[in-house]
């Protein structure tokens, strides 16, 4: 099967089990669960719980055991872009081909339905954790908290914003791409192999594979948002160049920071070569993501 199929088909399991464990916005006040599901269910890759469920299935696990991280991730990695693209993190107007949630709700109801859904997410895997307590759902929860909290995308977002507008250098710009964006991937990858039952060992290994894939895959969105379109892309080109940031284009170029992510990429598969066929979907994925145009 082509990856563009197999992920298709993944992304419409995950999109019948995020309506599943999402409010009904029917409920009272109906606002703020529209809210959540406007931004929720604006489209997007579904990398992240993409990479749980596959990360899980790669060492045996069960997907039902899995599928309610997936959904929390994702419900995280959307509480984050609502934040993001708020006037006082990036101001933009479009994400994913559609007006964002600030522009459709007002600032006030966009930073409640971000709450809401990084709350949601958690309750999501707190329920997963009492319905099934063991240390695979635990530490399946710590890896994504793990990830998304004070030691992982937090303080990437953090440093982004602190360090708008002033120069950095190369080692500042690394932490940021590995905290912000590589941090939840590796998260992703953890999680899903430690619900499945990996050993310490093979966790450590997808976690690893995880933040080299997050790092080529922050490189090419810098690449992109000054090569791609907007029609592409979903949203404003040019955004980092409007913020004042710096990133891999301006402190290597375009051809030296396409380097840099395809040896992170090459890196990433040689790990998923080594795990063998169990992880032939996620080395499908892997090479797949460098070629990406969106």
């Amino acid at each position: 099967m082509e990856i563009k199929e197999e992920m298709q088909q993944r992304i419409a399991k995950i999109e019948q089990a995020l309506q599943s464990y999402l409010p009904k916005q029917e409920a009272f006040p109906p606002v703020i669960f529209e809210a959540m599901r406007y931004s929720l269910f604006a489209g997007g890759k579904r990398l992240r719980p993409i990479l749980v469920l596959a990360a899980c299935e790669a060492v045996g696990g069960q997907e039902n055991e899995a599928m309610p991280f997936a959904c929390a991730l994702e419900m995280i990695h959307t509480y984050s872009l609502i934040h993001d693209d708020l006037p006082a993190m990036d101001n933009d107007d479009y994400r994913r081909g559609r007006l964002t949630s600030h522009k459709v709700y007002g600032e006030d109801m966009a930073i409640l339905a971000g709450d809401g859904l990084l709350h949601h997410a958690m309750e999501t895997m707190a329920a997963a954790c009492y319905a099934n307590p063991s240390q695979k759902s635990t530490g399946a929860m710590l890896a994504i908290a793990r990830g998304a909290g004070i030691n992982g995308m937090l303080t990437g977002q953090v440093v982004d914003v602190y360090m708008e507008g002033k120069p950095l250098d190369a080692q500042t710009l690394e932490f940021i791409h590995l905290h912000k964006t590589a941090a939840m991937i590796r998260g992703a990858l953890e999680a899903g192999a430690t619900v499945g039952g990996a050993d310490a060992e093979t966790i450590q290994k997808f976690g690893l594979a995880g933040e080299k894939i997050g790092m080529a895959f922050q490189i090419l969105d810098d690449i992109l948002d000054v090569t791609g379109t907007e029609e592409e892309l979903g949203k404003p080109i040019h955004s980092d160049e409007k913020n004042e940031k710096t990133t891999y284009v301006t402190l290597y170029g375009i051809t030296q920071s396409k380097e840099i992510a395809a040896r992170l990429t090459e890196e990433a598969c040689q790990i998923w070569d080594e795990m063998g066929e169990s992880c032939r979907f996620l080395h499908a994925l892997t090479a797949y993501l460098l070629q990406r145009t969106y």
